[in-house]
């Protein structure tokens, strides 16, 4: 796996837990008590989004690392991926039908 693909599914991962972990650790105005005239009180109470971005980065550090460790330190691929659909091929299916 190149270097800008490694970059390309660290971005990937941690778009997507950007995302798994925004609300974490939000409060909302009236959970704090203290609606701003103007907003809707289940607003959030101040920004958070700095904390939301280092949470997801470590995730995706720790997700895209033990992926990293698994396929390069390991060697595993997808071929490894034991298959649960069986294959239905047309020899199969004509030794079945009478």
């Amino acid at each position: 796996m190149s270097w800008i693909s490694i970059i390309a599914v660290f971005f990937v991962v941690w778009w997507l837990v950007l995302f798994a972990v925004l609300p974490f650790g939000l409060k909302t105005q009236d959970e704090d008590g203290e609606v701003t005239l103007g907003t809707v009180p289940s607003a959030p109470r101040g920004p958070h989004m700095l904390r939301a971005m280092l949470r997801a980065t470590v995730v995706a550090l720790i997700l895209c690392g033990g992926f990293f460790y698994l396929t390069r330190g390991l060697g595993y691929t997808f071929a490894d991926i034991p298959k649960i659909v069986p294959e239905f091929t047309q020899d199969n299916q004509s030794s079945t039908i009478h």
